[in-house]
């Protein structure tokens, strides 16, 4: 309306209350004189007030503060009201646009059975070996619509479910909050605010134990960086025992399709100038799942001595007791050393105080801060990495609990049973399985 005014198509204006134009005085007295500038006056009804009359600037920029005022009280209320259901465990979702899930008739999730199919597939696709890119465009061909109904799927789309701990039955509650009350503008919490997380809130479509190692594979990849491009599930597992580097899917080309092949080879081996530098040989993967089945085969010959081992490491590798109490002590004394630097701070601002001697004493202080902020830092890293490495065995036991010698290649088995597959020089395989279990084929 403002730039059809602007354009010279409205002479007059006509507003309810100072209130329903803006809530903002620097933006309601800014379209006003620009309105004025193009010879367009708004009258307000409620107030009786012409935005030409000469007078009428100072009036309506009292009137615009208080209806800022009135906009921050309603946000703090609001604000408060949705924090307070946050801390009672009540929550919603984008209903309309969230694959899954519908509104039950209890408020809660209600699954979708149609929909929950295709969130358990993109799952699966993951697991499998696909990236954000191939799952999008694996969705896109299939004609799948979106969460939004749209034909076109988006890596970022993708990320979001695969990340989205309400497919496995909890919630986490203020992950984002609004900064400023007049932009409307959102930001991720990072600590600023509380947050809520709600354990087993409705029924899930993905099992807790399969989203996590989910989340487990996403933390894995990103640390590889750009390794995993293919909608495989060989990607990112398969190690060239000469160089160290990943193997990669090549395709020998030819003009007869007959003669086509793709076959799995180490990507540093001619990074020289075109030259050979690595010694192993490629591998088809009719040759993998081959040698795969072997070497499973001969994992679960031994089933429960394995799964007991498992779950001893569990109990031994995966313990974070140890690891809570050193992170409790550190910020325990983060804390103590902060107070210390603060109370130097304000002694130094009251008294006359050698600053040579508090510079050093100072510095001190600020180096064992720092050191123990790294010292937490590591051993919250430290953690997650066993937090994680237990989903992954609790899914490895779970899996191979089933299974007893199998004759074809499985792929959801080499997914959730191999971390690696190293190719030696003398073309044998060595399968590491995800219990730490190593055999050479």
């Amino acid at each position: 309306m403002i730039a059809e005014a602007c354009a010279g198509k409205i002479d007059l204006i006509i507003t309810k209350s100072v209130s329903r134009f803006a809530r903002n005085t620097v933006d309601s007295l800014t379209n006003i004189r620009k309105l004025k500038e193009h010879g367009t006056e708004v009258y307000f009804e409620k107030e009786g007030i012409w935005t030409f009359d000469p007078s009428v600037e100072i009036l309506l920029t009292v009137l615009s503060s208080l209806s800022q005022e009135e906009s921050r009280s309603i946000s703090e209320n609001v604000t408060w009201g949705k924090r307070k259901a946050m801390q009672d465990g009540h929550f919603g979702l984008p209903w309309s646009s969230f694959l899954g899930y519908e509104k039950g008739e209890d408020g809660l999730p209600k699954i979708v059975p149609e929909e929950a199919e295709i969130v358990r597939f993109i799952f699966s696709l993951y697991m499998n070996g696909g990236t954000y890119h191939s799952i999008a465009r694996e969705l896109t061909a299939r004609g799948i619509k979106t969460p939004r109904g749209k034909d076109k799927w988006q890596p970022v789309t993708v990320r979001n479910i695969l990340t989205n701990e309400t497919y496995r039955g909890s919630k986490r509650l203020q992950k984002t909050f609004c900064t400023n009350y007049l932009t409307k503008k959102k930001k991720a919490n990072e600590g600023e605010l509380p947050m809520y997380y709600i354990e087993e809130s409705h029924e899930p479509i993905i099992p807790p134990d399969e989203f996590d190692a989910v989340q487990v594979e996403i933390e894995r990849r990103k640390e590889m960086g750009g390794a995993v491009r293919s909608l495989s599930p060989f990607s990112s597992k398969i190690i060239c025992g000469d160089c160290g580097a990943y193997f990669g899917k090549k395709t020998w080309s030819s003009n007869n399709e007959k003669y086509r092949r793709s076959v799995w080879r180490c990507n540093a081996r001619y990074e020289t100038k075109g030259q050979r530098t690595c010694r192993t040989s490629h591998i088809t993967e009719e040759e993998l799942e081959h040698k795969f089945v072997e070497a499973f085969n001969e994992l679960v010959q031994n089933k429960k001595s394995i799964i007991d081992d498992c779950k001893t490491a569990q109990r031994l590798l995966c313990d974070t007791a140890e690891i809570d109490k050193q992170i409790a002590e550190a910020e325990s004394e983060r804390s103590l050393v902060e107070g210390i630097a603060m109370q130097a701070i304000n002694d130094n601002k009251r008294h006359a105080v050698n600053q040579t001697e508090w510079l050093q004493h100072n510095e001190k202080y600020l180096k064992r801060y720092d050191e123990l902020n790294e010292l937490i830092e590591r051993l919250e890293k430290e953690k997650t990495e066993r937090l994680n490495r237990s989903q992954v065995i609790k899914r490895f036991i779970r899996r191979i609990s089933k299974e007893s010698i199998i004759s074809s290649f499985d792929v959801d088995l080499w997914s959730a049973s191999v971390e690696s597959v190293t190719v030696g020089i003398d073309g044998k395989l060595t399968f590491r399985f995800k219990n730490g279990a190593e055999i050479k084929v």
